[in-house]
Order: structure tokens, then C-alpha cells, then sequence
């Protein structure tokens, strides 16, 4: 205990020693991680990388940076400065938590691993995108105390977003969730390609064409749709229609079925805080049943598979039930398969309903506006709701006043 208290206490004092290097690097944006990388590479796999990674996150402002390498403002105004100069969109992060820290939501740390340690996907951003991220509020976080020395640390809820701004900071597109490495990567080059035909036009010229756009996407998305079920022998699939959006109550049950990956981890944990109920809340994703999705999900495969660097981060971060190369191997599929229905299942519902929002100029000319209205019918997580759908007024605990504790004013 000591041992690992005076370790800590060193990392410390070696990051602190470099934080005066990092501020003055991060001002400098891209260039002064490259800058940073060059002086500390040889350092950041040998015995006292502690400090440096640490000091690494700082300054790119993302937990485990050594693995992407990959710079990201805090300050949107500072990144539409930085997209204005550089003639480059921005890549605008929405998340529960911060992207800085281990205990961020579990989709952005999913992203962390699976998509911006990628190759292909860290190289298309440095050369591509101006990034940035965006806490919408704290992530719920539970801690179980067993009593004998032993935690379990987890965060519950909360779903993450990218939105593809132009240079101006007006949203383009959004990428809803959790999409495997080159199902995200395609939704990049989409992206990309039509942001560099907006900039070429203005007005009433950049309206049509940004309604055109999603309009195809809409499209393509029924037409893949379509093919995709007929490949299972569903000739007569169900339409895809409107989501029915504010109707919906906010239900952390619902909220954390959405995405399959991170339910997979906070399953346990919301089963425990909110017993189950009589009351039937319907799932935008019952459209097909969950065979089918499955079934769906196994078309897409090849889009979910991790690439070397991802599967180095994941085996570096010494999952404490992982004891040989056959149980990582086995976590690395289960998780690869989960990402394969995220994909689909974000496309089709949740992608689909943004392209929506979009061709009817649905609140999504500022980003603020578009992100208020994703997280209160798409996440299910309103930023009315404080509680996030986490306390249940019909189910009795018999807990004083319900086990709520609000000191949040004393906070402010």
C-alpha cells in the first residue's frame, strides 16, 4: 500500500515537473503534440512512461493520448478559429463526464479504444478534421464497497455523439453512439465529402444542398435497409419510420438498452438501483426483434473488427479477468460483436431519424439546440430529467426520502 502510495506521489511530481512544457505546447495545438511526441516517444514504453502519458493526456486533453495521438480543443470557439485556418471541419465530441479522464460515459471510452487509437481512423483525423469535445453534464458514476478492501467502480447511463460541424461551428451531420472502426470511418468520408461541396456554396445554395444531401442518405439507408433484411429472407420488411420523440418518458431501464455496449457493462448496476416495474416502455428498436437484429448485425462484422493498436490499448489496461491470450481473445470478440449491432442498430434508428431532423430543419442549424433535442428523444437523458431517469416515484426502496441526496446548490 505504501509502495503504490509513494509511486503515485512520484508520477505526480515527474508530471508536474512537465506541465509548464505542456502548456506552452498545447497553444500550439497539433503541431506541439508533434513536437511533444518527437522529445518523449522512446520514453512512453519504458518503465517511468507514467508521467509522460499523464502529462500526454494534458496536453491533447484525452485519457490514453499515446495510443491515438491526437489533439482536442475544449473551446468550440477555438476550434472554429482553428477549422477557419486550417479550411478543415470539426469533429465535435458531445459526452456524459470528460474525455480527459478514465471514468468518462462508456461509449467514450469505448471510442477511446476502438476508434481513435485505430490507424486508419487516427491518421484520417489528424489529416481531415479539427477536433473537439464537450461535457453535457457529469457521468453518474456507482461504487459498491464489499467491505473487505475490494470496489466496483462503474458509470451508469448517458449515451455519446459526434457532430460534424463546418467551419462556422453549424452542424453538417452526427454520428449517433458507438460504430465499429470502419463503419465510422465511412461515416468520415461521407461526411467529409459533402462539408467540402458546402464550402463551396452560400445562402440559399447551401440550404438545398445540405436537404439534398440528407435526403440521400435517407434513401440509401431504406434502400440498404431493404436489401439487408432480404439477405435473411425477409422480403417484406417493416418501414422505417419517425421516432415519437418528447413522448417518451425518461426511463433509465430504456436509456441504457439503447446502446448494446454500454448496456452490456451498466445492465447489472441499473437492474440493481431501479427494480424492474409493470410499466411497458416500448424501445425504438422493436421494430425487428432481437433475433433479427443479431442476424443483422452479423452482415457487418468486418466493420466492428479491431485493429492492432486497439487490441494493445485494451491488453495493456490489464483487465483483472483476463488471464491468458485465449480469454483476451474472447473478450475482443464479444466486444467486437457488440459493436456490430451498435452499428446497425445506431444507422438505422437513431442516424436515420437525424437525417430526419435535418431535411425538415428540425432544430439542427446550432449544435446546442440539435444536441439538447438528441439527448432528450434519442438518448432518452433530458437535461430536464437531473436524476436521469434513475429514480423511480412508483417503486418503494425504504430508504429515507428514496436515498436522494441533493447538495448540488452548495456545488454551484
Amino acid at each position: 500500500m505504501f509502495a503504490q502510495a509513494g509511486y503515485t506521489q512520484d508520477t505526480d511530481t515527474k508530471t508536474s515537473k512537465l506541465l509548464p512544457e505542456v502548456a506552452r505546447l498545447r497553444s500550439q495545438g497539433q503541431s506541439g503534440l508533434q513536437t511533444f511526441l518527437k522529445s518523449y516517444v522512446n520514453n512512453l514504453t519504458s518503465p517511468p512512461a507514467a508521467p509522460i502519458k499523464t502529462a500526454l493526456d494534458q496536453l491533447c486533453q484525452q485519457k490514453d493520448c499515446y495510443a491515438s495521438q491526437l489533439y482536442w480543443y475544449t473551446d468550440l470557439e477555438q476550434a472554429k478559429a482553428a477549422a477557419k485556418t486550417s479550411g478543415k471541419p470539426i469533429l465535435s465530441l458531445r459526452l456524459l463526464g470528460r474525455l480527459d479522464t478514465n471514468l468518462s460515459c462508456a461509449n467514450s471510452r469505448f471510442f477511446r479504444v476502438a476508434l481513435y487509437p485505430n490507424q486508419e481512423i487516427s491518421q484520417y483525423l489528424r489529416d481531415n478534421f479539427i477536433l473537439h469535445w464537450q461535457t453535457v453534464r457529469p457521468v453518474p458514476r456507482v461504487t459498491i464497497d464489499f467491505g473487505d478492501g475490494r470496489k466496483l467502480e462503474r458509470t451508469i447511463t448517458g449515451n455519446s455523439i459526434h457532430y460534424i460541424l463546418d467551419s462556422s461551428g453549424r452542424p453538417v451531420d452526427a454520428i449517433p453512439g458507438l460504430y465499429g472502426p470502419k463503419a465510422f470511418l465511412k461515416q468520415l468520408n461521407q461526411a467529409s465529402v459533402i462539408v467540402k461541396d458546402l464550402g463551396k456554396r452560400q445562402g440559399q445554395e447551401y440550404e438545398t444542398t445540405l436537404q439534398q444531401y440528407h435526403l440521400r442518405r435517407l434513401d440509401q439507408i431504406a434502400n440498404q435497409w431493404r436489401e439487408d433484411l432480404a439477405k435473411l429472407g425477409i422480403q417484406s420488411p417493416p418501414t422505417l419510420v419517425e421516432l415519437p420523440g418528447n413522448s417518451i418518458s425518461t426511463n433509465a431501464r430504456l436509456a441504457g438498452s439503447l446502446a448494446v455496449s454500454k448496456a452490456v457493462v451498466e445492465r447489472p448496476l441499473i437492474n440493481a438501483i431501479e427494480p424492474d416495474t409493470l410499466e411497458n416502455n416500448p424501445s425504438p428498436f422493436d421494430i425487428i426483434d432481437q433475433r433479427t437484429w443479431n442476424r443483422l448485425a452479423r452482415q457487418y462484422q468486418n466493420d466492428a473488427k479491431l485493429d492492432s493498436n486497439s487490441i494493445a490499448l485494451i491488453k495493456a489496461k490489464k483487465l483483472p479477468n483476463v488471464t491468458d491470450e485465449n480469454s483476451l481473445a474472447d473478450v475482443i470478440r464479444n466486444f467486437e460483436n457488440v459493436m456490430a449491432l451498435d452499428t446497425v442498430r445506431n444507422e438505422y434508428v437513431f442516424h436515420r431519424q437525424i437525417h430526419q431532423w435535418f431535411l425538415q430543419g428540425n432544430d439542427t442549424a446550432d449544435v446546442n439546440q440539435l444536441n439538447e433535442k438528441v439527448y432528450a428523444e434519442l438518448f432518452l437523458t433530458p437535461s430536464s430529467d437531473p436524476w436521469l431517469g434513475l429514480t423511480n416515484n412508483n417503486a418503494y426502496n425504504a430508504i429515507d426520502n428514496g436515498g436522494i441526496v441533493d447538495n448540488s446548490a452548495s456545488l454551484k
